[in-house]
């Protein structure tokens, strides 16, 4: 016998119809409650990037000239006797005082001599005690005409002569207590210490520099011009010094032609004092920029240019707001912190003045 399986319509169906009718609800929920989320991590609009329209300018016409920092008070300090090298207090880069001391040199052989200076003193000291007994009492014994003139005489001369040596030896003692002062070796002024060339046990000669000292709140550049950059400098006028190395860039507040020119190089030197210069070291590379006149030129600020290995270039403000780089060709810098154009851009148009942050929104806004 067969039996036949088909299938009733059961009353428990309805339930399951009506999960899957709400599926699309719960879908739009889920949705809508997961948008403010969404919106909030969506990446903020960038902000508006400072612009400056390019235009022309009255700029200083400067000449550039190299020159190097140097400390207005350097000293390199030399024995002045000769002796071993006993004490050695101070290493490069030591901060010292004024009269602190740096070296010592064996005081023994400069105590002997001044021991030997006062004897000898001593003994022409009594010496001259001793003429002046006698000729006081050849005075007296030709007075009452018991000698003759020439004893008279004879004894004066002796006195004076007696006088005449102990004079003598005190300078020598003089010089002798001033020579046992050069053993100690003391800081002229307040600097830094650049330069001990000696050790502790070398032999100090006559001349031989010992220490190199030098006063780093007082620098000067020493830079050099031709001639005939000379005679269009204008040495009334501002002089900015711009020191590489340091990344600083002051205004000498005095300006001192050197009146001697080389023959050879047929170049004059100028001193420039600088005023705080904290941080610059004798021997740095300086270039100072000399005022011979003004120029009007195409300028844009030099913190707009943005240097990339050979490239360099501007990002300039289409017309729909959007930021593009251009590669331009630029001149020097003038003083005043404004690079000239060449080529690349006209007057009138208008660039980002931070290259940094507009690169970062061009960045930015290209992605999207």
């Amino acid at each position: 016998m067969i039996k036949s399986h088909r299938t009733l319509p059961s009353a428990n169906r309805a339930p399951h119809f009506g999960a899957l009718a709400t599926l699309p609800l719960l879908a739009a929920a889920l949705l809508w409650a997961l948008a403010p989320q969404a919106r909030a991590a969506e990446p903020a609009p960038p902000a508006p990037v400072a612009a400056s329209a390019v235009a022309y300018r009255d700029v200083p016409d400067v000449i550039s000239a190299e020159g190097v920092v140097e400390a207005v008070r350097q000293s390199t300090l030399a024995a002045q006797i000769p002796g071993q090298i006993v004490e050695l207090k101070v290493k490069v880069g030591d901060s010292v005082k004024a009269g602190q001391v740096l070296v010592r040199i064996d005081p023994r052989a400069a105590e002997q001599v001044v021991s030997g200076s006062q004897s000898q003193l001593a003994e022409a000291q009594a010496g001259l005690t001793n003429a002046l007994r006698s000729y006081e009492r050849s005075k007296q014994l030709f007075a009452q005409k018991f000698i003759s003139k020439a004893g008279l005489d004879q004894a004066e001369l002796d006195y004076k002569a007696a006088q005449a040596r102990v004079g003598a030896l005190q300078a020598n003692a003089g010089q002798a207590s001033t020579a046992k002062t050069f053993t100690t070796i003391t800081a002229p002024y307040a600097g830094v210490v650049a330069a001990t060339p000696i050790e502790v046990g070398d032999m100090a000669t006559q001349g031989r520099p010992l220490v190199t000292v030098f006063d780093p709140a007082s620098m000067r550049v020493i830079a050099t011009l031709s001639q005939s950059s000379l005679r269009d400098v204008k040495l009334e006028m501002p002089v900015q010094v711009e020191v590489p190395a340091a990344k600083r860039r002051l205004t000498a507040k005095q300006v001192t032609l050197v009146p001697l020119v080389d023959s050879r190089t047929h170049t004059a030197k100028l001193r420039l004092e600088l005023d705080n210069a904290a941080g610059l070291l004798p021997g740095q590379f300086a270039r100072a920029y000399f005022t011979t006149g003004v120029a009007r030129k195409l300028v844009i600020p030099a913190g707009a240019v943005l240097r990339r290995s050979e490239v360099t270039a501007v990002y300039v403000l289409g017309t729909g707001g959007q930021l593009q780089l251009r590669q331009i060709r630029v001149g020097e810098a003038s003083v005043d912190a404004y690079v000239e154009v060449l080529a690349g851009l006209r007057e009138g148009e208008r660039i980002a003045l931070d290259s940094v942050k507009a690169g970062l929104l061009s960045g930015s806004i290209t992605g999207k």
